[in-house]
């Protein structure tokens, strides 16, 4: 059963994020941003200026105290530790901003915005490093692991690209219509009427394995070799677009949440990934197997697991509101998602072990 993190905002929330220390931020519209203790309460709240929406967040994993904020076509740097005026200002975008991201060096930040741009501060410098482009909204992008200089992105242009800070172009670019329609000898027409608008990018531990979320309700799953990458993994998880895909600690393990009102655990391990399986993993994905978890009603109860059974969830959360935001956090020992959705609530679901 859902937790319900209430009382810290009036207006739908659009994003969250948590930090190392385990302290949830979560911003909604008309410049709302709240942070939360682990059990759901929230411990300090800030209106940013010009009440705008704020689109994303995300903390400094080197230093959890330092917290990015968008809203509109700013980005603001906050102290948690004491939540009052922007420490310092970004504007660089032209139009509101969709997403960020934070290199796990610290050392640059990317954000996205609706003229397609993503503009990729040097955070040393405090100046624009590199000025990247869709020919449509970009709606997210991502850092990789353990790579401080490449980052991939995705928009309504159907376009996926693969990034590295030294070029002004893109290393590798895939149209998901077009690839779509290379494997259709004839174009459906579901396909023609909802077509693969990207909405959301998230990228493995292992910096190599990302994950795309379109409006077709498809996921795709793509690997980096070297200056390109190639779908690994296409499946269909939800029957609205999907909002929001997240990859978790676990290997190849990744959360969806869609239009549907449905949140997804995906276990693509056994498809992707295989390069970098080590033994435990293998051991862990094997008892993951042995069971998969559906919610329904309020209530988490088993499902028995075929021995192939393609690529099916290990849990189905009816969460009966479309996904903005998705998240995971460690709280009271137990691994917890967090959702933001149309209403002011965050809510918790806590993941049963395998």
């Amino acid at each position: 059963m859902a937790a319900k993190w209430s009382g810290g905002h009036s207006s739908s929330v659009l994003c969250l994020n948590v930090s190392a220390e385990g302290l949830v931020a979560s911003g909604a519209e008309r410049g709302e941003l709240v942070l939360w203790a682990g059990g759901g309460s929230p411990v300090a709240q800030l209106r940013l200026p010009q009440a705008e929406d704020v689109t994303s967040v995300v903390f400094s994993s080197r230093r959890p105290s330092t917290l990015y904020a968008s809203h509109g076509e700013t980005v603001s740097v906050l102290d948690v530790r004491s939540l009052q005026e922007p420490l310092q200002r970004f504007h660089v975008n032209e139009e509101e901003i969709n997403c960020l991201s934070l290199n796990d060096a610290d050392s640059f930040l990317a954000a996205a915005d609706d003229s397609g741009a993503v503009k990729v501060v040097d955070l040393e410098s405090n100046k624009v490093s590199r000025s990247l482009r869709h020919s449509n909204i970009c709606s997210s992008v991502a850092f990789r692991p353990q790579r401080p200089q490449s980052l991939v992105s995705c928009g309504l242009d159907m376009q996926v690209m693969l990034w590295n800070l030294q070029k002004a172009r893109p290393l590798w670019t895939m149209n998901l219509q077009e690839c779509d329609m290379e494997e259709e000898s004839s174009q459906s027409a579901g396909q023609f009427f909802n077509p693969p608008l990207a909405h959301s990018l998230s990228v493995a531990s292992c910096g190599n394995i990302f994950g795309c979320g379109a409006q077709d309700g498809k996921i795709r799953i793509f690997r980096v070799t070297g200056v390109r990458f190639e779908r690994e993994l296409e499946f269909q998880a939800h029957s609205l677009g999907v909002s929001q895909v997240l990859f978790m600690p676990e290997a190849y393990w990744l959360l969806s949440g869609g239009n549907d009102g449905k949140v997804l655990l995906w276990d693509v391990s056994s498809n992707v990934g295989k390069q970098q399986k080590s033994p435990a993993k293998s051991l862990h994905k094997k008892k993951a197997q042995a069971a998969a978890s559906s919610r329904k009603d309020g209530k988490i109860h088993r499902l028995a697991s075929n021995e192939h059974p393609g690529v099916v969830p290990k849990l189905s959360i009816e969460h009966g509101e479309k996904v903005n935001w998705l998240s995971c956090a460690e709280i009271k020992g137990s691994r917890t998602v967090l959702v933001a959705d149309q209403t002011s609530s965050v809510s918790a679901y806590p993941l049963p072990e395998p």
